[in-house]
C-alpha cells in the first residue's frame, strides 16, 4: 500500500506541541493531539478566559511561537495582530490600506486564515494582498499584489485560499491565464513557478505524499490539480466544477491512504479519486453522500463527519460518511454549518450559529457531550486549538475558551 500522509509544516520549521500554525491544523486535516479535554461541560459552556473585540474577517485564528494571530479588518485596514494566548494581551501590530468591497453587501475582512513558517506569518487578504511578515516583530518581509501582478479576478466573494507553505515557497491559487497556481519564495515573495490556466476557487491547498512524491493537492475553480511543488509539473489533473456559474468550489481535499475526497455542493456533491501518475481513477461520486459548501468535513479512522448542505437553503445536517464507499451511517437533522475538529477521542463543532457542540466521533450514532452558545451569528472563521485552549471568533468578538 502507498504511503500517503499530509504533511505539516513542522518539516520546515520547528513548532511547539500545542501550536495550532495554519487553515485546520497542522496537518490541514482538522486534527489535534491534544489529550485532556474535557469530555462534558454545564450548559453555560466551557470557562471562558478572556474575550477581545475584533473587526470584520472569516479568518481563522492560528497560534504558533508562543503567539495568537488574528487578522481582521479595522475601518480601512487589514490588521494581523500578535497577541499573548493565555491573556489576549497585544504583543504587536501590522497593518495596510485595503479597498476591498464586497459586491454582494457581505463582511469584507479577509477570508484566508493566516499560515506560520520560516519565522514568517504569511496573510491573503480579500483584495489578493499576499504579505510576509516577522513573526517575532510584526515587521513586513515583503509584499506582493496578486491582482494587480497577475491580472486575476476577485472572484464573487474576495480572495480567499489560504496560502500554503511548502519547502520554502508560499503556494497560492491565484486564478489568472497562465498563472493559475503560482509559487513564490518565502523569504523574498519573488515568483518562483506558475501553473495552470485554472481560475481560483474558496479551496486551500494541501501538501501530500502521492505515488512516494511530494504533492501539492489543488482544488480550484475548475478542478483537482497535483503538482510538484518545487517545480509546478502538473502530475495530474481532474475536472471537478458545478455545472451553475453561480457557486464555489470551497472545502480543502482530503488525502489518505492515496485516496483524494472532494466535496462541492451546489449539485455536484463528494468524490473519492485515487490519482495514480497522470491518472485519476474516481473511486464513487455523487451529491447523495455529503455535500458540503464551505465547510471541510473531518476523517476520523474510515469515516467522514461533516456538514451536509448549503447554508443558504434549509439548515445543513451533521452526517457520518464511510470513507471507502459514500455509504450514510447516519445524519442529525439541522444541525446548520460546522466547523469541525477531532481531538481526545471525540468531535469539537464550532457552527455558523456561534454555538460550541462535542459530540462522539463513531459511525454507531450521534451522541452529543455538550452544547453551548458561545457567539454570535455568523461564525465562519474556523476556530484554533492549542494547549487546552480554543480560540474561535465572529464578525465583532475573539473569546478563548478553556477545553481542559
Amino acid at each position: 500500500m502507498r504511503l500517503t500522509f499530509l504533511l505539516t509544516l513542522a518539516l520546515a520549521v520547528p513548532l511547539g506541541a500545542a501550536d495550532w500554525p495554519q487553515f485546520h491544523g497542522p496537518g490541514r486535516d482538522n486534527h489535534s493531539a491534544e489529550t485532556g479535554l474535557a469530555k462534558e461541560w454545564p450548559a453555560a459552556g466551557p470557562p471562558v478566559l478572556w474575550t477581545k473585540a475584533v473587526g470584520q474577517g472569516w479568518a481563522g485564528p492560528v497560534v504558533a511561537g508562543g503567539k495568537l494571530l488574528v487578522f481582521h479588518r479595522v475601518g480601512d485596514e487589514e490588521k494581523l495582530e500578535a497577541l499573548e494566548p493565555a491573556t489576549g494581551k497585544g504583543l504587536w501590530a501590522f497593518a495596510y490600506r485595503t479597498r476591498y468591497r464586497d459586491d454582494f453587501g457581505m463582511d469584507e475582512g479577509p477570508r484566508a486564515t493566516p499560515t506560520v513558517a520560516g519565522g514568517a506569518v504569511v496573510t491573503l487578504g480579500a483584495n489578493g494582498d499576499l504579505h510576509a511578515v516577522d513573526l517575532a516583530t510584526g515587521k513586513a518581509r515583503w509584499h506582493r499584489a496578486l491582482l494587480a501582478d497577475y491580472g486575476a479576478d476577485k472572484g464573487f466573494f474576495g480572495v480567499a485560499g489560504s496560502p500554503l507553505v511548502a519547502d520554502g515557497r508560499v503556494i497560492v491559487n491565484v486564478g489568472a491565464k497562465g498563472a493559475g497556481v503560482v509559487a513564490f519564495d518565502a523569504a523574498t515573495g519573488k515568483e518562483v513557478w506558475k501553473a495552470t490556466d485554472d481560475a481560483a476557487g474558496y479551496s486551500s491547498p494541501v501538501l501530500a505524499t502521492l505515488d512516494g512524491k511530494a504533492t501539492a493537492v489543488v482544488l480550484t475553480r475548475d478542478g483537482l490539480v497535483g503538482l510538484d511543488p518545487a517545480t509546478g509539473a502538473v502530475r495530474f489533473t481532474h475536472p471537478y466544477k458545478p455545472r451553475i456559474r453561480e457557486s464555489v468550489n470551497a472545502a480543502t481535499p482530503l488525502v489518505w491512504n492515496g485516496d483524494v475526497f472532494l466535496t462541492v455542493s451546489y449539485g455536484l456533491g463528494a468524490a473519492l479519486l485515487r490519482p495514480t501518475g497522470a491518472a485519476v481513477e474516481e473511486v464513487w461520486a455523487n451529491d447523495r453522500s455529503l455535500s458540503c459548501q464551505y465547510n471541510t468535513p473531518v476523517r476520523v479512522g474510515e469515516f467522514l463527519y461533516g456538514a451536509h448542505g448549503r447554508a443558504d437553503g434549509a439548515p445543513p445536517e451533521l452526517r457520518c460518511v464511510e470513507w471507502k464507499t459514500g455509504a450514510v451511517k447516519w445524519a442529525r437533522p439541522r444541525f446548520g454549518p460546522a466547523s469541525l475538529i477531532a481531538a481526545d477521542g471525540g468531535l469539537f463543532a464550532l457552527t455558523a450559529g456561534g454555538e460550541l457542540v462535542r459530540f462522539d466521533a463513531s459511525p454507531a450514532g450521534y451522541v452529543e457531550r455538550g452544547r453551548a452558545a458561545v457567539l454570535g451569528t455568523p461564525t465562519r472563521a474556523a476556530p484554533a486549538l492549542s494547549d487546552g485552549r480554543l480560540f474561535a471568533r465572529d464578525g465583532t468578538k475573539l473569546v478563548c475558551m478553556n477545553l481542559k
